[in-house]
């Protein structure tokens, strides 16, 4: 099969990605919060950054390697991290986490993976970050700490948009409860999807296995919530100050939208900024995050790392014509797992590169980073 003329752009791994999963599964991965405007603001704003195409410019010779955080990656892109990324296949994590290491790019490992840090960190490249949700329990914290340093990260993501748990109105009516049980509702779902069904027959269903350790008695009468919501906390500035002290890797602070926030963080010695608005899966009410992106480019000299609606490489040169030094997908990769299976996160790879190269010979460059205050506003 030829990949590149069956699926030559992440939209069709989306198409085919939600005739493989059951519904449930579809929409805790596809979904966003409320009315789902920040997602539509998200891709209409990203819409609004036009360039300006000189000509004459001959033959350009496209190299997209990056350098972020003193690492040379073969491209301005990561993989970012996604909760229960065993839900849409068995083994994503370590899947994805081989990808990136082949790749060249950098693998994020959620909190609430479907895998340990101790499973995945012999797949990872150099580039491996773990995301942390903050816990509220500062011996878990140490541990936690201890364990992604132990299996080789180096890099801690803490995200700190998630202050309360977001409603997901799409999950909910979907019927999926976390830990995943096997409802009437769900197993009808399923039915319709043998394929997925038989993959998680032969694997069980899948578990926050980070958080194995630590559990407690966890019960709740709220269908969303589950230990990863109940161990974390929402920090403050103290607790940034704390991690600052004890994680002696690359510290980035994920979830920022504003440029008061960017410069404090500088402060507190971190080493990167993530400007995401968590893909509209968190806040309904807040502005895309292309939109804050130069309001927090304003505001530090930190490098900048970006998320959130991007669909292709004219969108990674959108963001770093902004501001950003480098960028990072979530959602395109889990597409791309439940599309083609384990061929399909190194397949969105070459969809990237062939993607950026076609748009950098457009505008007459070589690097990525040439782009950087070339796009003629966010009104167009």
């Amino acid at each position: 099969m030829d990949l590149n003329a069956r699926y030559p752009a992440i939209s069709d791994l989306r198409r085919a990605a939600r005739r493989r999963l059951p519904r449930f599964v579809w929409e805790y991965l596809d979904s966003g919060t409320g009315a789902e405007s920040a997602q539509a603001r998200n891709r209409a704003a990203l819409d609004r950054v036009l360039f300006e195409p000189p000509v004459l410019r001959g033959e350009i010779a496209a190299d997209l390697s990056t350098d972020f955080l003193g690492q040379a990656h073969a491209l301005p892109v990561g993989i970012a991290p996604v909760g229960m990324s065993g839900l849409i296949r068995p083994g994503a994590e370590t899947t994805l986490a081989r990808t990136a290491a082949t790749a060249g790019i950098p693998y994020s490992l959620s909190t609430v993976a479907t895998a340990a840090p101790e499973e995945v960190g012999p797949h990872l490249g150099p580039a491996g970050w773990f995301q942390l949700y903050p816990p509220r329990d500062p011996e878990i914290r140490r541990d936690m700490l201890a364990r992604s340093r132990d299996a080789g990260f180096t890099g801690l993501v803490l995200t700190v948009d998630v202050p309360v748990a977001s409603r997901r109105e799409r999950i909910l009516r979907s019927g999926l409860t976390q830990p995943p049980r096997l409802t009437p509702r769900v197993a009808l779902q399923c039915a319709i999807r043998p394929t997925w069904a038989l993959q998680r027959l032969r694997h069980g269903m899948p578990h926050m296995a980070t958080l194995d350790p630590y559990s407690r008695d966890m019960e709740s009468r709220d269908p969303t919530a589950h230990i990863g919501y109940l161990l974390r906390t929402a920090p403050d500035w103290d607790y940034l100050h704390w991690l600052r002290d004890h994680w002696q890797g690359h510290l980035i602070v994920k979830g920022v939208l504003r440029g008061g926030d960017a410069s404090r963080i500088e402060e507190a010695g971190v080493d990167a900024i993530w400007i995401s608005n968590h893909a509209g899966r968190q806040f309904d009410g807040g502005p895309a995050a292309i939109d804050a992106l130069p309001r927090v480019r304003a505001a530090t000299d930190l490098p900048l790392i970006f998320d959130s609606g991007i669909e292709g490489g004219l969108d990674i040169l959108r963001a770093m014509a902004l501001g950003a030094d480098f960028t990072m997908l979530g959602r395109a990769f889990h597409y791309a797992l439940s599309a083609l299976g384990e061929a399909g996160p190194a397949h969105l790879v070459e969809i990237l590169k062939r993607d950026l190269i076609a748009n950098l010979g457009q505008l007459g460059l070589a690097r990525p980073g040439d782009v950087r205050g070339l796009a003629l506003s966010l009104d167009g």
